[in-house]
């Protein structure tokens, strides 16, 4: 049988974060220490660990027939390479940082100065929007310290916590754009591989719907019951039981993770109680 050949980060965030994904589908890389590629046991996949960087060549090329991707790259290095999922995860921002001292009011203040960064095509196109004339350095390593050493007056880089720009001295004053982690295919991908990508797109799609939601149990009054089903409509309907205790209910439903506190707020203004919530971990509709 033909395998999927998926490319993944080689080390970083990013790299952590597909694994998990992956391992959370159910499938299990045999994965030895600084292997360029490694095979799955139970799935018909191979993972390629590459250089973020250089992942969407290997894509045009058929190299892999599919990556998890940060879609920062894909923008700067891939924008004709089709997103097949938003991830969700390895979230960032592509932002313009300067020195703490500079007193920046406004993107006009870039006019003429000097920026190193990793991103030339990404900022180019911003500075070209915003009409401002401003010097690349292009640099593959530490962009960061490059105002420290003279080199550029203000940088774009990728900031995830931000602890990076403070220990040197940096601060952020634009975002050109946010990023996560998307799931792409190779243009060159056969028809039997696009089968078994889109069997890992569905596995993927399951495991992300389940990190979104919550499973809820609840014991309400049936005198309630209409009150409180409105607050929990569920994936289709409400699940609702008799409890041995005449006159009772128990509730059954699942709820999005984003808006967990205010339907426990409105569950309790209405009569719930015992109120049981758990993690989901796929969800399957």
């Amino acid at each position: 049988m033909s395998k999927l050949r998926i490319a993944v980060q080689k080390a970083g965030r990013l790299h952590d974060d597909s694994m998990k994904i992956l391992n959370d589908v159910g499938i299990s890389i045999d994965n030895g220490k600084d292997q360029l590629k490694a095979s799955a046991k139970n799935f018909p996949l191979e993972v390629f660990y590459l250089r973020n960087g250089d992942i969407p060549q290997y894509l045009r090329d058929g190299v892999v027939d599919a990556a998890i991707i940060g879609e920062n790259i894909l923008i700067e290095k891939g924008t004709d390479i089709p997103v097949i999922e938003k991830l969700g995860f390895s979230t960032c921002k592509v932002s313009i940082a300067v020195p703490k001292s500079f007193k920046y009011k406004g993107i006009n203040d870039l006019d003429g100065k000097r920026i190193a960064t990793s991103y030339p095509n990404t900022v180019q196109q911003f500075l070209e929007k915003n009409k401002i004339n401003a010097q690349l350095h292009i640099i593959n390593g530490s962009v960061e310290i490059a105002p420290n050493i003279g080199l550029a007056d203000a940088i774009v880089d990728i900031v995830s916590s931000g602890s990076t720009l403070f220990k040197n001295n940096l601060k952020e004053v634009e975002v050109l754009l946010k990023s996560e982690a998307v799931l792409v295919a190779s243009p060159m991908i056969s028809s039997e591989n696009e089968d078994v990508l889109k069997r890992l797109q569905f596995r993927i799609k399951s495991v992300l719907k389940g990190r979104q939601s919550k499973y809820v149990l609840l014991n309400a009054p049936n005198d309630k019951l209409e009150k409180i089903i409105r607050v929990l409509p569920g994936m289709r309907s409400p699940t609702v039981l008799p409890l041995a205790q005449e006159g009772w209910s128990s509730i059954h439903s699942v709820i999005n993770k984003n808006d967990f506190w205010e339907v426990i707020d409105e569950l309790k203004a209405n009569g719930a109680e015992g109120i049981l919530v758990c993690p989901i971990e796929n969800m399957v509709i």
